[in-house]
């Protein structure tokens, strides 16, 4: 889309936004009631430092999510919450991809997952120390775990959809999502989840070989019930003396595995003789884990204030999650070379069992400075995954091998200071100017951790071609000491931020920050925003601004190794070791990678907000130029790439793939939300939402490097199913419609999403192997009902109708486990049935 083609639409969706303007207060004054939607003047602290500033009146659009909304859901989790409640975020749910399977990313206005910002209490929340390096939405990112954050301690998330670099620093370039924790004295909940998947689902079939002696129809139905999913969750407030609260939250889950897997129709085992083995009749061709992992998780997170005076009041939280999750990879066959049959007759399918730990912990103080509201807070945060590899073996060790190994595992910490404060100038404006300022210092570590000898090392054992055998433990090798790092940098930042009403009409924001990084240097952001109040009813707004985000540590030091055969001419298949190699790293380097630098935006975006009587409507398109974006480049394993480092001197390596800027992308898109709020007297109250998105990404540019590009032919860094994912690997829209009604002790919720259009591209590179994810709708039903004040109960489904994404056709599917694409963006594990019951206090 070019800026004319941008710019008409925006001035076409702004024209509508006017005429509705002109036109509802007379066509929706019978239908609004007072009190039907209290929360469209919720104050909000995202995207402004002005106090009382509300969610209509902010300069950029700000979603607010509720606690009731997040409650009213069969699968209490932060982000499936917020991907059925926000017009452009996405939640796709991938399997086998590895730790990505335990620690899923999700994605905001098409973006990668580390491009938003998370703040809790409007501090800067810790990330994942898992990074993405699989082939699926999100690959190259490291983003922050939502799922670690409980929804019974959530008050309410305030949703920036738009950069704020400026206000917020790095990683504010799709937006910002603000968790607000609860902050009650007294009062709470208990809540008893329990859920699972009763789904029936088709799957296209491969064709069994030549002449079998066991059936596959072209396709096959299976039902099943499975994914069953306990959550028992608790809040409770406590008064800290006259003057203080303390807030805590527990949550315990237990979830069951899904399999969405279709038959496996291949040869199981080796022939006897020229005959196949008369247990191809019975085995039990369903193989595969593919789908949902078990999980196993214990939360705890306590949020505490405490007023010392009027003017000085402190607060702070705490938290610490434990998730044992288990997933698996793909199943090696009786008769592969990957199987050991003393130990596996019949074949295996490896496990990945990963333990994810979650700590933080915040203290900080705000009091009154001559006129100046002044804070100042230290936040940790820290996330460590071990990994556990079971029910596989290390083929080269040969039949001596365990069957379960420490892979090890990485970590990533984070501590931040903030000192700031925002006083209100009278400089004889409209409104007082006001200004915040502060400097933020912050320290990072990352460090990847060894796994046993045995879970990496060659045993010597040869293959029955005579080959050496792969290092290390089937489906996901360890750590080597190798690629043991302990890394950490600094960063200090300072920032202003002013906001005044120039005129009654005229509102405007401006904010600079400037940071500076120990490892790539400096970095300047700024902003400006204007909004323009027409009437009471109608107001335009606009901003434009520059921003950033620093590589991640994860991105600059990640490095596994593991080996891979590859066909050599005239000898055959060869085992080379393929390493995902830091940008610095001698071998990098030789191949062009240079240290990661910061990636760069520039957004546009401008829109309306109209408002009719207690109904609203906001309408605001975007655009987003980055450059330089960090990507994980493809595997450089070509025979001229192999040459080339041997010439160097880095013998037996066989290539690898590192982190790299280069990309820039052209991101434009639309949202709309509508609100309306009806009163039917003695029918009930019901409140309407109806929200939209329209988003199309292009990839402007590609990564190349002067040493690739010297070789004949040169090797592509960033291929054709990463730039299609880039592209339509989202939905290309998204429009969804809830209806919540209530009246007395009866409440019920509809909601119908339709996820537009996907493409997932073929790993084959061929064209003909791409799979079209046409559009779905998935509709969700809850009904509500309270016995007396303290005692509620709740039944659902989501995904009522079981709407499944398009099949993936056997031509890609040929092992007959994966029949459903990792892009769809609701996942594919078919209809959820729920039951809820809250007992309040």
């Amino acid at each position: 889309m070019d800026r004319h083609t941008l710019a008409r639409r925006s001035a076409l969706a702004v024209a509508v936004a006017a005429a509705l303007a002109a036109q509802a207060p007379v066509a929706l004054a019978q239908q609004s009631a007072p009190g039907a939607s209290d929360e469209l003047e919720q104050v909000v602290v995202t995207g402004t430092r002005v106090q009382n500033r509300s969610v209509l009146e902010t300069v950029a659009p700000v979603d607010v999510v509720s606690a009731e909304t997040l409650g009213n859901v069969g699968t209490p989790e932060l982000n499936q919450s917020l991907s059925i409640a926000l017009p452009s975020y996405n939640f796709p749910r991938p399997g086998l991809a590895d730790g990505t399977d335990t620690i899923r990313p999700a994605t905001l206005r098409g973006l990668a997952p580390d491009q938003t910002l998370v703040l809790v209490n409007s501090k800067r929340r810790h990330a994942a120390s898992l990074v993405n390096v699989n082939g699926t939405v999100g690959r190259g990112s490291s983003a922050v775990d939502l799922n670690t954050i409980p929804s019974s301690i959530v008050r309410s998330i305030e949703v920036l959809r738009d950069g704020a670099s400026a206000q917020y620093g790095s990683d504010a370039i799709a937006g910002v999502i603000n968790v607000r924790l609860r902050d009650n004295r007294d009062g709470g909940d208990i809540t008893a989840t329990y859920g699972a998947r009763i789904t029936s689902y088709t799957t296209a079939n491969p064709a069994a070989p030549a002449n079998a002696n066991w059936t596959a129809p072209g396709l096959s139905t299976r039902s099943a019930t499975d994914g069953g999913t306990a959550t028992l969750s608790a809040w409770k407030g406590f008064s800290l003396g006259e003057r203080g609260f303390l807030t805590a939250a527990v949550e315990f889950k237990n979830q069951q595995r899904t399999e969405r897997d279709g038959l496996d129709t291949r040869q199981q085992y080796p022939l006897v003789g020229t005959a196949f083995d008369p247990r191809e009749q019975t085995i039990d061709r369903y193989n595969a884990w593919y789908g949902e992992p078990e999980m196993l998780q214990k939360t705890v997170f306590v949020n505490a204030g405490y007023d010392f005076t009027d003017d000085v009041k402190g607060y702070g939280w705490v938290s610490y999650q434990d998730r044992d999750a288990r997933s698996a990879g793909f199943f090696r066959r009786a008769l592969q070379d990957q199987n050991i049959v003393s130990i596996y007759p019949d074949g295996y399918l490896p496990l990945i069992a990963p333990n994810v730990k979650d700590v933080s912990a915040a203290a900080g103080v705000t009091w009154k400075l001559a006129g100046w509201d002044m804070d100042t807070s230290v936040v940790y945060g820290k996330n460590k995954m071990d990994f556990t590899i079971e029910n596989t073996l290390n083929r080269s060790i040969g039949p001596t091998s365990k069957t379960e190994f420490d892979a090890g595992g990485f970590d990533y910490d984070q501590l931040v200071f903030n000192f700031s404060g925002v006083h209100g100038f009278d400089v004889g404006l409209a409104s007082p100017l006001n200004v915040a300022a502060g400097v933020e210092a912050r320290r990072e570590s990352y460090s990847i951790r060894a796994g046993e000898p045995d879970s990496y090392r060659n045993g010597g054992v040869l293959l029955a071609s005579g080959l050496p055998a792969p290092s290390g433990a089937q489906v996901f090798p360890g750590f080597r000491p190798s690629n043991a790092v302990d890394e950490s940098r600094n960063a200090v930042g300072a920032y202003v931020d002013v906001e005044t009403n120039l005129t009654e009409k005229l509102l405007a924001s401006a904010a600079v920050r400037a940071e500076h990084y120990s490892d790539f240097g400096d970095s300047v952001a700024g902003k400006l925003a204007l909004r323009y109040d027409f009437t009471p009813a109608f107001a335009l707004r606009g901003a434009v601004q520059n921003g950033f985000r620093a590589p991640s540590l994860q991105q600059q030091f990640f490095t596994t190794t593991s080996t891979n055969f590859i066909n050599v001419a005239g000898v055959g298949q060869v085992p080379f070791e393929i390493t995902t190699f830091p940008a610095t790293d001698p071998v990098a380097a030789a191949l062009g990678a240079k240290p990661l630098d910061a990636e760069k935006s520039l957004n546009f975006s401008i829109g309306a907000v109209a408002r009719f009587d207690r109904a609203t409507l906001t309408v605001d398109a975007y655009r987003i130029k980055i450059t330089d974006r960090i990507v994980l480049s493809e595997n450089l394993t070509a025979a001229n790439v192999r040459a080339y480092l041997t010439s160097l001197g880095f013998v037996g390596i066989g290539g690898g793939r590192f982190f790299i800027n280069g990309v820039d992308t052209t991101t434009d898109g639309i949202d709309v939300v509508l609100n309306v709020p009806f009163d039917f007297g003695a029918a009930g109250e019901l409140d309407l939402t109806l929200v939209g998105n329209h988003n199309k990404t292009s990839v402007d540019k590609l990564p190349t490097t002067n040493q690739l590009s010297a070789l004949n032919p040169a090797p592509v860094l960033f291929a054709r199913v990463n730039v299609l994912t880039f592209e339509r690997g989202t939905p290309k829209d998204k429009f969804a419609a809830q209806l919540g009604w209530k009246r007395d002790r009866f409440g019920a919720t509809l909601r119908a999403t339709r996820y537009g259009e996907v493409l997932s591209p073929a790993t084959s590179n061929l064209v003909a192997d791409d799979v079209i994810l046409k559009p779905k709708t998935l509709v969700d039903l809850e009904a509500r009902f309270e016995f007396t004040d303290a005692i509620k109960a709740a039944v659902g489904a989501e995904n009522l109708f079981d709407t499944y994404p398009s099949r993936t056709p056997v031509s890609v599917n040929t092992s007959g486990n994966t029949p459903f694409s990792n892009y769809s963006a609701f996942g594919r594990s078919g209809r959820f049935v729920y039951g809820r019951v809250t007992y309040s206090f």
